[in-house]
């Protein structure tokens, strides 16, 4: 009988050999993803009010109301990715999918910079919202910067430990957050929104038409939570089903909040206070514009607070997103090995956490001596973002083309037939759009425009010399041997 055999000396015994992975634990649901990627696309709307107001004036409500139709294409184009890839990479998963290794190498080093950017523009803004009780905070440069540096310090460290353990703080800063949120939109309506008065400031100070698409573009820098969420979809737990609707909840958490807010800020004030005095805390500029003494003494302290929770979150899940993408990018050999390497304790990938928080850092340092710091982050920001989306889209679409089997958990809807393709319009349009304005900011903004295309020679250049030396071609991988194999 076989079960008796036993082997004879001289006989050689096969053994296969057992190949160890590093694993991210598969911990999280859809209150911890939603709460994650509302950290970064919630928090915006701390800052990128003022921003967009700046140069869309008027008709910041209607570069916001746009962006967010933009806003609305991307995040299915990513429940479709997701769910089909659940794995770590975002856009540079699905362009691996979908084209090739190099053009997941540019999504990924796209991706990576804004993510660089979203740490550093979130701890910056954090420290004027906490001016309201302490005003050096605010108004010191020097004391502002260091307390930025030391929140992604403090950050990066419990990152390090663990993501399990910092996920509660997401869930309960954004539970909060969006209560004070809705509560202000409530209150703004009933004793501050005037439709004539509103309608008379739009009109009034309409910008030209290259300042309301400039100011479409700034808006779209909300965007990157959705790549947060679809970079946490090997640490989630059936990932196909609960990705796509925690992506569908921020969906609609966000505009509603994204459109009362914006229109309750005109009529609080003028688009010129909106874009100078309130620019850099324009959520805080409607709480003091609210005219009964009492429920304006109330919010002014609390949207300090949940303002300067929420961008904790939001530099938090910059963090979670940027090594969780790293991990992804040297998991495929898209970048050196070392920066997938997970602890063998707390199973994070703490190199990564700990190399891309120290440049998070150096990005901070100029803060110590003013300037234009907070405008040209904000610029670079949507030139890795939108980049980052474009390939997003555009994978889509070639893996309809090319893989229309393969399994999709998640499958959009309107589509239309091009050479017996089924393309979703929703991709097509999310691809236009976003690759129009990558452009407009290419063209009009010199700091972003330096600054990014260095950052993408230079990753290519590291890409070429480490492939070059691992002796793998440019473009694709070579076929691993099944396991066990001889």
């Amino acid at each position: 009988m076989q079960d008796n055999y036993r082997p004879k000396p001289g006989d050689r015994i096969f053994r296969p050999r057992r190949i160890k992975r590093d694993r991210l634990r598969r911990v999280l649901g859809i209150p911890a993803l939603f709460s994650a990627g509302y950290g970064n696309v919630g928090s915006s709307i701390y800052y990128a009010l003022g921003i967009v107001a700046v140069v869309a004036l008027g008709a910041t409500p209607i570069a916001l109301g746009i962006a967010g139709v933009l806003f609305i294409f991307t995040a299915l184009t990513y429940a479709e990715g997701t769910a089909m890839l659940p794995e770590a990479g975002g856009s540079a998963s699905f362009a691996r999918h979908g084209f090739n290794d190099m053009a997941g190498f540019v999504a990924g080093w796209a991706l990576m910079l804004s993510y660089i950017v979203t740490i550093s523009i979130s701890a910056y803004t954090i420290p004027p919202y906490l001016g309201f009780f302490f005003e050096p905070f605010k108004a010191s440069p020097i004391l502002g910067t260091a307390t930025s540096i030391g929140i992604v310090f403090f950050l990066m460290m419990i990152n390090v430990i663990g993501i399990k353990e910092t996920s509660w703080v997401n869930i309960s800063a954004a539970i909060l957050d969006i209560t004070t949120q809705v509560a202000l939109v409530v209150i703004g309506f009933i004793l501050l929104f005037d439709p004539v008065v509103l309608f008379n400031r739009m009109i009034d100070n309409w910008p030209s038409t290259e300042n309301l698409v400039f100011g479409i573009a700034l808006a779209s820098i909300a965007y990157t939570g959705i790549e947060t969420m679809s970079q946490m979809a090997e640490e989630t737990r059936k990932p196909e089903r609960k990705v796509p609707r925690a992506l569908v909840m921020m969906i609609v958490a966000v505009l509603v909040i994204f459109a009362g807010i914006s229109l309750v800020s005109l009529s609080a004030m003028t688009p010129q206070e909106l874009a100078t005095e309130w620019a850099r805390d324009p959520v805080a500029g409607i709480a003091a514009n609210i005219p009964i003494t009492l429920i304006s003494e109330v919010l002014k302290p609390l949207i300090a607070i949940l303002a300067g929770s929420i961008l904790l979150i939001a530099t938090n899940a910059g963090l979670i997103g940027i090594s969780r993408l790293a991990f992804s990018l040297g998991t495929h050999k898209l970048q050196p090995s070392a920066l997938s390497k997970v602890h063998s304790r707390f199973k994070t990938p703490y190199i990564s956490i700990i190399l891309f928080s120290l440049i998070a850092i150096i990005i901070l340092i100029p803060g110590f001596f003013g300037g234009q710091v907070f405008e040209n982050m904000g610029a670079l920001y949507a030139f890795g973002s939108l980049l980052a989306f474009m390939f997003a889209h555009a994978s889509i679409l070639v893996m309809r083309a090319r893989k229309p089997d393969m399994e999709r958990p998640f499958k959009l809807g309107w589509n239309i037939r091009i050479f017996g393709w089924e393309l979703p319009i929703t991709a097509i349009i999310g691809l236009i759009s976003t690759f129009g304005i990558w452009i407009l900011i290419l063209i009009t903004q010199p700091y972003s425009r330096s600054v990014g295309l260095i950052w993408m020679v230079v990753g290519l250049i590291v890409y070429c010399i480490y492939r070059w030396k691992s002796r793998l071609p440019l473009t694709h991988l070579p076929k691993e041997p099944e396991e066990g194999g001889l």
